[in-house]
């Protein structure tokens, strides 16, 4: 008897070993390995393996009083430099912090993760940042910045000192950044722009809240610069200065489902201003809403500029409600050279866009004398002018080619 049971048990165990290798098998964990998963897909998933790096065991001190920027580069030096899976966590709490550097490249599998659940707060003097930024990610392929938390700038302090000449630091900067994701930060009062995005490649910037005063000044809300593959969705920004710029050298850039105002709109530009600029191409601003902005949709270029180029950019089904210029390209920007600008325009097209203007002139084109405008492409345009004075709604062109399709209101150039 006691043979047979045996017998039994070892058959039953070579059964389940078997049943154990067919499962495998077929979930690809014997034989051919499955298929590679994009690290930037899998970078919400909870993994077992991830180490979790807690600034409050490096030294930071929450209560907002003592600067903890060392505590988080050491914290962040440890999560770089760790093989495995690795969360940088700025817990619940106010932390207050000086200039910060993430540096890379990391050594871990990508992407690394930084997670933001408390209230970073900038310490609000000029003098203490040698450079543009607040905080920097740099030199990382793989990059996650997510939570629920803020980002204060304090920049309340210290616009009264900002001269207009004066480059104040932005709140967060992307720098040579590869492969990388913000999401679900608040960004409030930065002393300069809110993020900063440049020499970088596939950025996604996403269900983001940007705020700011409508008087604080250069806050631009995404300032993307000398970037590729960057795109910009579900976000709602109110700030000072642009919602989001698009600046030189800057190519493959979508803006969608983005609410903007107060704000100076969603710009491309300004372009020229500096010695050897590279072209703009590749610009995608759709399914948007503007409320009480200043600018909707622009284009500007300064005066006297170098030849550069701003092509292949298309403003579809957007809505301005109350936008004092909702169409606007303005080569005359901010110089005070009587020459004319050598950025050139062409290829811009506007679909699909409606709603209120509060000016008398809903469409400006003042492109530049010495290189045209060409082939704009207006389709489908229903604006209604809702100013104070009751004076005609008007387009207004100088040096641009036009082509109309479909309703234009305001009444065309001719």
């Amino acid at each position: 008897m006691a043979k047979y049971t045996t017998m039994k048990s070892l058959a039953n165990a070579l059964l389940i070993l078997c049943l154990l290798a067919a499962s495998c098998e077929a979930n690809g964990l014997g034989g051919r390995a499955p298929a590679a998963i994009s690290p930037l897909r899998t970078a919400g998933r909870t993994d077992l393996n991830e180490k979790v790096f807690n600034v409050l065991q490096y030294g930071a001190k929450p209560g907002g009083k003592q600067d903890s920027a060392l505590s988080f580069i050491r914290a962040w030096r440890a999560a770089c430099n760790y093989r495995g899976t690795a969360r940088l966590l700025i817990p619940m709490g106010t932390f207050l912090i000086g200039a910060t550097i993430f540096q890379g490249p990391c050594l871990g599998p990508v992407p690394i993760k930084v997670q933001i659940a408390g209230t970073l707060k900038a310490v609000a003097d000029p003098s203490m940042y040698e450079e543009d930024f607040w905080i920097l990610f740099e030199n990382i392929n793989g990059l996650l910045v997510t939570g629920t938390g803020t980002v204060d700038g304090q920049g309340n302090a210290v616009w009264k000192y900002n001269d207009g000449g004066s480059r104040f630091p932005s709140s967060i900067k992307f720098n040579h950044v590869a492969n990388g994701i913000i999401r679900k930060i608040t960004s409030v009062n930065p002393m300069g722009f809110h993020i900063s995005i440049v020499l970088s490649q596939n950025i996604r910037a996403k269900h983001l809240h940007i705020t700011a005063p409508a008087t604080s000044p250069n806050t631009d809300g995404i300032h993307i610069s000398q970037s590729s593959i960057v795109k910009v969705s579900r976000s709602v920004i109110s700030t000072g200065d642009d919602c989001v710029a698009i600046i030189q050298g800057s190519t493959d850039v979508s803006i969608k489902k983005v609410t903007c105002g107060p704000g100076h709109g969603f710009s491309v530009g300004s372009l020229g201003k500096y010695p050897d600029e590279k072209d703009v191409r590749g610009v995608v601003v759709t399914n948007c809403t503007l409320r009480n902005a200043d600018n909707g949709v622009r284009i500007k270029t300064w005066g006297g500029s170098q030849p550069s180029q701003a092509s292949n950019i298309l403003f579809q089904d957007i809505i301005m409600d109350n936008v004092k210029r909702p169409i606007i390209i303005d080569q005359t920007y901010g110089s005070k050279s009587n020459s004319p600008s050598k950025v050139k325009i062409s290829d811009v097209r506007y679909i699909n866009i409606r709603g209120t203007s509060a000016s008398e002139v809903g469409v400006d084109l003042k492109c530049s004398e010495a290189v045209p405008c060409e082939k704009l492409y207006f389709s489908n345009i229903n604006l209604k002018y809702y100013g104070p004075k009751k004076l005609p709604f008007t387009s207004m062109c100088t040096n641009a080619k036009v082509n109309y399709v479909g309703n234009q209101f305001p009444p065309p150039c001719r």
